[in-house]
C-alpha cells in the first residue's frame, strides 16, 4: 500500500499531527508520499516529497477541515484515489474522524477495516473550459450590493428567470455547506440529485428546487453590462459575462472517501447543532 497525506498549513497542532502521521506511516514498513507544501514546514522529509498534482497513491490522508478535503480533490479529481480526513477544521463534514483518533483509526485502515463511499461531483461546462465541483457552484456579483439576472434551465426547459444576489448549484455532499445556509435542503449523500438555490431572490416565489442528477441545468446570465463569477467548491473562480452559458452535469468521476462507519445522520445531528462553532 502506498499512502499520500496532505495537511492544512495555517494550524501548527495540524502540521504536528502530520508528521506524527508520517512517522507512525515509516514504522509500519508504508511507502509514504508528504506533499511538498507540508515538507516546505518540516525538516528532513524531502526524499518522499511530492507534489499534490503528481500524487498516485492508494490512499491519501487529509489532515485539516472541509476545506483541506476539497482543496485536495480538486488536484486528484479525475484520480478517484479515496480520502481519509481527520477533522482539524471547524465542522469537518467531509473529514472522517477526530484528530485524538488518528493514529488508532490509520491502524484500522491499514488492516482493510474500512470502505470507500462513492460522492457525486458536478462537472461545469464554460467557454469550452471544464471544471469539476465535488460541493457546489456559486455565482455571485463581482460588486457587492449589485444583482444578477439569470435564466434557470433544466434539461432544455426554462425553470425559472430572476433577479438574485446569487445562485448556488449544489450536490448531495454540498446540501451541508453553503446551500443550507441559504435555506436549500439537506439531502443524504446516496440520493441522486442536485440543488438549485437562488441566494436572496428579489421574487418571493424563487425557492430551492431538488433535480435529478441526470439533468442538464443551464444557467445564462441576463442583465448586459454586469459580470459574475463564479466559485467552484471556494477553490477556483470563473468570470461570467452576459449571456454567457454555464452547464452543469454529473461528473464520471466521484470523489471516493474511506469510512470506517456510516453515520451521515450522526454528523447531521452533532455538527450543526453547534452551528459551525467549537
Amino acid at each position: 500500500m502506498k499512502i499520500g497525506v496532505v495537511s492544512r498549513l495555517d494550524v501548527d497542532e495540524s502540521i504536528q499531527l502530520t508528521q506524527k502521521i508520517v512517522e507512525f506511516l515509516a514504522r509500519k514498513g508504508i511507502e509514504t508520499l508528504l506533499d511538498k507544501s507540508v515538507v516546505e514546514h518540516l525538516k528532513n522529509y524531502e526524499e518522499i516529497s511530492c507534489p499534490l498534482e503528481e500524487m498516485d497513491a492508494d490512499i491519501i490522508i487529509a489532515v485539516g477541515g472541509d476545506g483541506t478535503i476539497l482543496r485536495t480533490q480538486s488536484y486528484i479529481s479525475s484520480k478517484q484515489i479515496p480520502l481519509f480526513g481527520i477533522n482539524m477544521g471547524t465542522v469537518g463534514f467531509l473529514t472522517e474522524i477526530d484528530p485524538e483518533l488518528a493514529l488508532k483509526s490509520i491502524e484500522q485502515v491499514l488492516k482493510g477495516k474500512y470502505f470507500v463511499e462513492k460522492r457525486t461531483q458536478l462537472q461545469i461546462q464554460h467557454n469550452q473550459k471544464l471544471h469539476t465541483a465535488l460541493n457546489e457552484v456559486v455565482l455571485m456579483t463581482r460588486k457587492p450590493a449589485k444583482m444578477l439576472h439569470i435564466e434557470i434551465s433544466v434539461d432544455e426547459e426554462i425553470v425559472e428567470e430572476l433577479r438574485a444576489d446569487g445562485l448556488i448549484i449544489a450536490t448531495p455532499s454540498g446540501s451541508t455547506a453553503y446551500s443550507m445556509s441559504a435555506g436549500g435542503p439537506i439531502v443524504d449523500p446516496q440520493v441522486e440529485a442536485f440543488i438549485i438555490v437562488p441566494i436572496c431572490p428579489f421574487k418571493l416565489g424563487s425557492r430551492p428546487i431538488v433535480v435529478p442528477d441526470k439533468s442538464q441545468i443551464k444557467v445564462k446570465l441576463l442583465r448586459e453590462g454586469k459580470k459574475a463569477m463564479a466559485v467552484i467548491d471556494g477553490q477556483a473562480e470563473e468570470e461570467i459575462n452576459f449571456m454567457d452559458e454555464i452547464i452543469f452535469r454529473k461528473s464520471k468521476d466521484h470523489a471516493c472517501f474511506v469510512r470506517l462507519t456510516k453515520d451521515f445522520y450522526r454528523k447531521v445531528r452533532e455538527k450543526l447543532i453547534k452551528g459551525g462553532i467549537c
